[in-house]
């Protein structure tokens, strides 16, 4: 299921949501390349947050090899900054336009009711988060992992505790068949979070590349506590003032 739009109005412009998204597009340019086959490979090697790395399980002076034949030094230090700079990095242009369409579609009203700089403190921890739980599943892989989706999932835990009933507009694709279906946030969100997890067990201890499912789960889950202290009880009133003068067809709040 893909999230088209919802049915949520705002308060105000979603800037820090927009910053975010400028960000990862400008990362994406300027230090990834745009996908150029050498840099984007270099800036996964250089910025990329690998489990081993980081606790210090690999060797010293040794080298991951990545496709194409690049080899990654392991950085003796842990390379600590990573979980940062590993947020901001994508494997690929459907990558990067998934994540950030994802990060737009819920981003906005998540922002709405925490304000801006809660609202990018909240991203940021829910993406140390998503870090945490793919490390835990796999303490001494030397697999890069890179990409917004675990603080995104974060954002999406927030929004399903926040508006569980917003409908969300969804291109439903099974096979030959395409169309367009509403359904409550919960029922999407909780979708979603129950394919990552199934998609997510037989990776456990793998070194197989591919989709970080845990980073996923755990980004999701700390996004579904943290909204609890993050969220702005004025703003949060605010916006059920709002929400309560829309159309109709506006079903946000339990």
């Amino acid at each position: 299921m893909i999230p088209i739009r919802d049915e949520n109005p705002t308060l105000r412009p979603p800037y820090a949501t927009l910053a975010l998204v400028a960000a990862n597009v400008v990362v994406w340019l300027v230090i990834q390349g745009g996908g150029l086959g050498p840099v984007l490979a270099e800036s996964i090697c250089s910025y990329g947050l690998i489990p081993g790395e980081l606790l210090g399980k690999l060797p010293s002076g040794s080298a991951i090899q990545l496709g194409g034949g690049l080899l990654c030094p392991v950085d003796a230090s842990g390379a600590w900054w990573t979980a940062v700079s590993s947020m901001f990095m994508h494997g690929g242009w459907m990558h990067l336009i998934g994540n950030l369409w994802f990060l737009w579609v819920f981003g906005n009203n998540v922002e709405d009711v925490m304000g801006r700089a809660k609202f990018v403190v909240f991203y940021l921890l829910c993406g140390f988060a998503a870090d945490a739980a793919q490390i835990l599943s796999n303490p001494d892989s030397a697999i890069p992992m890179v990409g917004a989706s675990g603080a995104i999932g974060g954002v999406m835990g927030a929004y399903a505790v926040l508006f569980p009933k917003v409908r969300v507009h969804t291109l439903l694709i099974l096979g030959f068949l395409v169309r367009m279906i509403s359904v409550p946030a919960w029922g999407m969100l909780g979708y979603w979070f129950g394919f990552q997890v199934i998609m997510g067990l037989p990776s456990l201890g793998s070194e197989a590349g591919g989709v970080a499912f845990w980073a996923h789960v755990g980004g999701f889950l700390a996004g579904v506590v943290l909204v609890l202290a993050f969220r702005s009880p004025r703003l949060v009133a605010a916006h059920r003032r709002l929400t309560s003068r829309s159309a109709p067809q506006f079903r946000g709040w339990p």
